[in-house]
């Protein structure tokens, strides 16, 4: 398994000019938020980093993402936790309002079997330019 490649950002200036007119894939319902997972990284782009919302159960599982993925899913109003599994477990809490469109960046690094992930949450102009420039994971539930 190799585990090379980055993902880097160009100025604010040109992710501005290149998102301008570029409409996200779902915007959320009235009464919901939506979140965007991406995983702007080829670092480990065969492994699967499993997301999960508000528990680490099985029934939970949103969908998951390879290297240079997103994935996106709808959650009610309120504070959630956003898990994220590969070696190890990775979360991150957010709270969310209806029609709030929020964007988490997986991150992989080397682990000793396989890539480990870290997930934060990341502002909405990188997130935008991400999910233009990625490609779409694979998405089990679209809402929690």
């Amino acid at each position: 398994m190799a585990l090379t490649g980055c993902a880097s950002l160009p100025s604010p200036e040109v992710m501005k000019a290149q998102t301008e007119s570029f409409q996200l894939p779902k915007l959320p319902d009235t009464d919901k938020a939506i979140v965007y997972v991406v995983r702007p990284s080829s670092v480990g782009g065969l492994i699967r980093f499993n997301v999960f919302v508000d528990d680490q159960e099985a029934p939970s599982e949103m969908g998951y993402t390879r290297g240079s993925q997103y994935i996106y899913f709808q959650v009610k109003p309120g504070d959630h936790k956003v898990y994220s599994k590969a070696e190890n477990w990775a979360e991150t809490q957010i709270s969310a309002n209806a029609g709030d469109v929020i964007f988490i960046e997986q991150e992989a690094s080397m682990g000793v079997i396989m890539a480990r992930n870290s997930i934060a949450k990341i502002d909405a102009l990188p997130g935008k330019y991400h999910v233009k420039t990625l490609t779409l994971g694979t998405v089990i539930k679209t809402d929690k």
